[in-house]
């Protein structure tokens, strides 16, 4: 990671959650490794009455509750990062009042000497994402040295966000826009490319020749919490699949690009995109499953059903899990299954992607229960605990060819000399070095759109099809386990209960 040219960051929204909780913070932390060009200021935007100082004040108990602050002398590097943080209080909802922004970003630009160069990052509801660029516009401040990163969700549907991206395009180029998804900022993603294209081991492995099926899985531990009135109006399918989910199956499928850049990237993860098979009517009412985590007692405390959380109608029929299997119509992946899931109140926290081998084709050894033995696995661990583990077979010591599933793992943190960056960290300073690979470009964001539209709108039409309860704390509903045909074959489940208070994790 390498330090950048001057900057000013504005953020819309600096007095909400995702500022204090991530923004500020990955800033600073970016600030302790000596990122930050010499030359930087952040100015925050919001409706919220508030000055310099309060400002300051709030985003300094900001990074005491979510920095990595480990040293004596992080103290000096606050007092210094909390200096180049400014505010001003507009209303966002009105053309005039960027009058008023315009003008505190000129002084500042003079002040701190930043060449002009400014990123407005919109952590607002996205009821603003076609307003603020319009009036950002209409005060110049739409020149080729101005980005703007937007926040997920990039529409709520494929119309939707066809429509935003028009109107963005009204007065930014597709260079300037960085739609930002934290999900592409973890430090494993990124490494999904390197394991592949880097080791000569795997690339010639990882086709339809040789991988059985992959699986995908994000699941979370908590519900909905405060988000309910959010959530209500978007469900898993939405939340998690069009966009994390959609962009991991890209960079697990894609072709090796010419060149490890934006651009090539970027058009080889769209192939993969264009080439998802369509599923029919039909094949979705049998091949996407949707769930409702319902009331359970979890380590004896009980969590309530999600029809029970603040913000949720009690009738809802949003789905806080979805699980699906689909195929990639082209010549690597012809006929290898993918499947994926996400789901709230599941056992744990826990991103991973499986490959999952092909058996071998003649059983010469079995295990201690005589049957052939597992096949081979990759695990690439996204959160938590990032890292890589391999699954494969050994003899076990003795008379006999008896057979061992055993683990070779690798753990990022084992990296001790290296600091490992949050996913904000990473990608606002690639926003900064003018790097986009990371950033979802529009016609993916379209695509990925197209693919996940009919089911929403099947699901919107018929709502006959079943949406199955399950009690949090479990795995989802167990008809999802249908979805892989073979009945030798299921989830990878990581996690397992070793009693009422405890869970064991695998890697």
């Amino acid at each position: 990671m390498q330090a950048t040219t001057p900057h000013l960051i504005v953020i819309f929204g600096a007095s909400g959650d995702l500022t204090r909780r991530k923004l500020i913070p990955a800033l600073f932390n970016l600030k302790r490794q000596a990122l930050l060009p010499d030359n930087f200021a952040v100015l925050g935007v919001g409706r919220t009455p508030m000055d310099d100082e309060s400002f300051r004040d709030d985003m300094k108990a900001a990074i005491a509750s979510f920095s990595n602050i480990s040293k004596a002398g992080d103290k000096a590097i606050i007092e210094s990062f909390i200096s180049l943080l400014h505010y001003a209080s507009i209303d966002t909802f009105d053309a005039d009042s960027y009058s008023i922004l315009k003008d505190k970003i000129v002084d500042l630009d003079k002040k701190f000497k930043l060449e002009d160069n400014i990123i407005f990052y919109l952590a607002t509801p996205p009821i603003l994402y076609d307003k603020i660029p319009v009036f950002l516009a209409k005060q110049k401040l739409n020149r080729e040295s101005h980005k703007l990163i937007i926040e997920k969700p990039f529409g709520i549907n494929l119309e939707s966000a066809r429509n935003l991206n028009k109107d963005l395009l009204k007065y930014y180029s597709e260079d300037q826009i960085y739609r930002i998804d934290h999900y592409l900022g973890k430090e494993t993603v990124q490494n999904i490319l390197v394991t592949r294209f880097s080791n000569q081991i795997f690339e010639p492995l990882w086709n339809r020749n040789y991988i059985h099926h992959v699986e995908i899985t994000s699941a979370e531990s908590i519900g909905v919490e405060k988000r309910g009135g959010y959530y209500d109006n978007s469900g898993a399918l939405r939340d998690m699949v069009q966009n994390h989910l959609l962009q991991l199956v890209g960079l697990v499928a894609m072709e090796p690009p010419i060149l490890a850049d934006s651009t090539n990237i970027r058009n080889e993860t769209l192939k993969v995109f264009k080439a998802l098979r369509h599923i029919s009517m039909d094949k979705i009412r049998r091949d996407v499953i949707r769930g409702q985590y319902l009331d359970a007692t979890i380590n004896r405390t009980k969590v309530s059903a999600y029809r029970n959380e603040e913000g949720v109608r009690p009738d809802s029929k949003t789905e806080t899990f979805a699980a699906m299997k689909f195929y990639i119509d082209n010549w690597r992946w012809s006929g290898v299954p993918f499947y994926i899931r996400t789901g709230k109140r599941l056992p744990i926290r826990v991103s991973e992607v499986v490959i999952h081998f092909k058996e071998t084709p003649h059983h010469l050894f079995c295990n201690d229960s005589g049957e052939p033995n597992a096949s081979n696995q990759l695990v690439i661990r996204i959160q938590p605990d990032e890292g890589l583990l391999m699954k494969f077979g050994m003899k076990v010591p003795g008379a006999g060819f008896t057979v061992q599933n055993v683990n070779m793992d690798f753990h990022y943190s084992s990296l001790s000399e290296k600091e490992i960056p949050e996913a904000y960290e990473r990608l606002l300073l690639d926003c900064m070095l003018n790097d986009s690979t990371l950033y979802a470009r529009g016609d993916a964001v379209e695509t990925t759109w197209e693919f996940i539209n009919p089911i929403l709108e099947l699901w919107k039409n018929e709502p006959e099809i079943p949406l199955y309860g399950y009690p949090s704390g479990t795995w989802g509903p167990d008809v999802a386990d249908s979805l892989i045909e073979e009945p030798w074959l299921t989830w990878r489940y990581p996690c397992k209960n070793l009693s009422n208070d405890g869970i064991y994790c695998e890697l």
